[in-house]
């Protein structure tokens, strides 16, 4: 049994329908919104944006006990909450770390259509912060 037929199986079909229709959703526009974060005049709404995300698919995977994904989204909102609070540039470094982040989110889509005995794991690379001070 894969990871979404083991939802499916232990949640109503139409939550696990509909959490999967908006991560697929919200992966899709995860990348521009992180790359229009180099924008200054795109910044403080790529950065709301963001950080909604993460703690819409915090919250759902944490109902749905996506254990991985819930922890990862957890700790990207906590860095997406201290970006929010800069009005400068952000870094590049940063910016490719948030790109780093956005892939195993969409790896994990595609685990979940394939219904894959586990999501894919994560890098230990990606538990490492960028500086975000520059």
């Amino acid at each position: 049994m894969g990871v979404r037929s083991d939802l499916e199986a232990n949640f109503d079909f139409d939550i696990v329908d509909e959490f999967l229709d908006h991560y697929s959703l919200m992966i899709d526009s995860m990348d521009v919104m992180i790359l229009d974060l180099a924008k200054p005049e795109m910044y403080k709404r790529s950065v709301d944006e963001l950080f909604r995300v993460f703690h819409n698919i915090k919250s759902a995977s944490g109902y749905l006990k996506l254990n991985s994904m819930n922890k990862l989204s957890s700790f990207v909102e906590d860095t997406l909450e201290i970006l929010r609070t800069k009005d400068k540039n952000i870094s590049q470094e940063t910016i490719n770390w948030l790109l780093a982040i956005s892939d195993i989110f969409s790896r994990w889509n595609d685990d979940l259509k394939e219904d894959k005995i586990a999501l894919s794991k994560i890098k230990y690379s990606l538990l490492k912060l960028p500086d975000l001070d520059k």
